[in-house]
């Protein structure tokens, strides 16, 4: 079992900044991709970004490119979301999520979630 929780989130005015974190605990080591998932409200959940173990993979949704960076630190078990130039539509929760496999988008292919962090974007 992997347990994930995140932190980070919070209310901030559209062109702003925030940095999401997530500490991984328990069977680390099988938490070989690590992801960031959103969901608002009626909406379906999200992918956002995902990363390797190593690092080298990323994989960004179109919606996020170019103004998110994920990150991972595996001696501290952390994996960082920096988000830059944040929009109103970027408010939702976001999720911190795990897999044993690689990079992917799909949400269903995730085996461990967070409880989940709010980010609010006023306009």
């Amino acid at each position: 079992q992997v347990h994930l929780a995140e932190s980070g989130g919070g209310l901030v005015q559209a062109g702003a900044s925030l940095r999401l974190s997530c500490a991984a605990s328990g069977r680390t080591w099988s938490a070989n991709t690590m992801g960031w998932f959103r969901q608002a409200p009626g909406k379906e959940r999200e992918f956002v970004a995902a990363i390797s173990w190593s690092g080298v993979f990323t994989d960004y949704s179109d919606s996020v490119k170019g103004r998110f960076t994920i990150s991972r630190d595996n001696a501290k078990n952390t994996v960082n979301l920096q988000m830059n130039s944040l929009k109103a539509e970027d408010s939702a929760v976001y999720y911190c999520a795990a897999r044993v496999a690689g990079v992917s988008a799909r949400y269903q292919l995730y085996d461990y979630w967070g409880q989940g962090t709010q980010v609010t974007v006023s306009s």
